[in-house]
């Protein structure tokens, strides 16, 4: 008897302790300094500051972290289960950049598809266009996202800086005479008269190369970057050179050579029994130019030669997304030589492509789709120029098509 009551006392007494050991660790955590969000699908945290050290916790994009230590560029953060471990500042966001992606998700939400694009490989979608911008996503091999925009920017090896911890108060420092000092402090002695020649002092010499030509910068280095949207809704920014869009083979072995950079389907066309779409895709000659085609061609089924071929063709243009394109009509948006831009539109007569019109383009996504869905649906409620236009082109190739 004796024996038991002597265990039960050891075994609360053992209990009391860890009870207690528990709240004066849980009292001992660091106070948090700041607050951040994991970048990274799948953010590791270590025990040190060192890649290879060992992983204490793992956490996911946009999981909240508090921050309680700071060396340099790493971070020692807080997880919600309260597992602490050290990541670089490049693999966390600031409530900035977490806004900023949503802006991202829900503007694009709205933007039209400019074509279909896979990836040969898992691929790291970024925030920003830039390599050293978080990549909070990766898309697997063969699956297939949204191509939205497309962007040149310069390339960094230099990450952009962000608030993560609050920046603390500046203490300013008090002179002798506010501190109390008895004595004041003699007056500062009047700055020296400049020499009489400064103008020409302060000129600097020309110093010609030794070539005997002014030395040019060097080129800025560039990545070509397009803008994906996922099946899920998340937006965000990938190199385009490793996407390549779905068009099918039949088509886009007529490239030659050059890079589809969107393509659509404008209706179908039966044959026997095949149903082939009526193709149209805009072209850029190379990687890295400041604009988002060069060149756009319609491709239509031939019935009698049971084969695609070209229906219409314009080359050396300076295009701009988004591209347009619905059932029986499409419209982009040109460049002129003044440095205005057009959007032109054009419609499908059977196998004719033919010009409807053009009309100003907004410099921006969302702006051009918001303004040419009002046009087109003001065109539709009252009669109108385009209206009559569209109805003499179809008359046009209705007595063509009788000849």
């Amino acid at each position: 008897m004796r024996g038991t009551r002597t265990f039960w006392i050891v075994g609360a007494a053992f209990i009391l302790s860890a009870l207690q050991a528990g709240c004066s660790s849980a009292s001992r955590q660091e106070p948090a300094i700041g607050t951040a969000w994991a970048g990274p699908a799948i953010l590791k945290l270590h025990r040190e500051i060192d890649p290879k050290s060992l992983v204490v916790a793992s956490v996911h994009h946009g999981d909240q972290l508090d921050i309680v230590g700071q060396r340099r560029r790493w971070y020692k953060v807080r997880t919600p289960s309260g597992a602490e471990g050290w990541t670089s500042d490049r693999e966390l966001l600031d409530a900035g950049q977490m806004r900023r992606l949503r802006v991202l998700a829900r503007e694009t939400a709205g933007m039209p598809s400019q074509g279909i694009a896979t990836t040969f490989g898992n691929l790291n979608v970024h925030m920003e266009p830039s390599r050293v911008s978080p990549s909070f996503l990766q898309i697997k091999e063969k699956e297939k996202v949204d191509v939205i925009a497309h962007r040149l920017a310069p390339r960094t090896t230099e990450a952009v800086r962000h608030e993560l911890v609050p920046p603390k108060p500046k203490i300013e420092k008090k002179t002798e005479t506010e501190k109390g000092s008895k004595i004041p402090l003699p007056p500062a002695p009047p700055p020296p008269s400049p020499p009489a020649d400064w103008v020409q002092l302060s000129e600097e010499p020309d110093r010609p190369s030794a070539s005997g030509t002014e030395e040019s910068a060097p080129p800025v280095k560039t990545d070509d970057w397009t803008l994906i949207r996922t099946q899920n809704g998340e937006s965000g920014w990938v190199l385009t050179s490793a996407l390549y869009l779905e068009i099918p083979d039949e088509v886009a072995q007529y490239a030659e050579g050059h890079r589809i950079t969107s393509y659509f389907s404008l209706g179908k066309i039966q044959d026997g029994d095949l149903r082939k779409d009526i193709w149209l895709w805009t072209t850029s000659e190379r990687l890295g130019e400041d604009h988002d085609f060069d060149s756009y061609r319609v491709f239509v089924w031939s019935r009698r030669h049971h084969r695609y071929e070209t229906a219409y063709i314009q080359r050396r243009e300076r295009g701009f997304f988004p591209v347009l394109a619905k059932t029986g009509e499409f419209s982009v948006c040109l460049e002129q030589d003044d440095g205005t831009r057009i959007r032109k539109q054009y419609v499908m007569m059977e196998n004719l492509v033919r010009a409807a019109g053009d009309q100003p383009c907004n410099k921006t996504a969302e702006q051009e789709v918001e303004s040419t869905g009002t046009a087109m649906a003001d065109a539709a409620k009252m009669p109108g120029a385009k209206q009559g236009l569209l109805a003499r082109l179809k008359r046009r190739a209705k007595a063509f098509l009788a000849k």
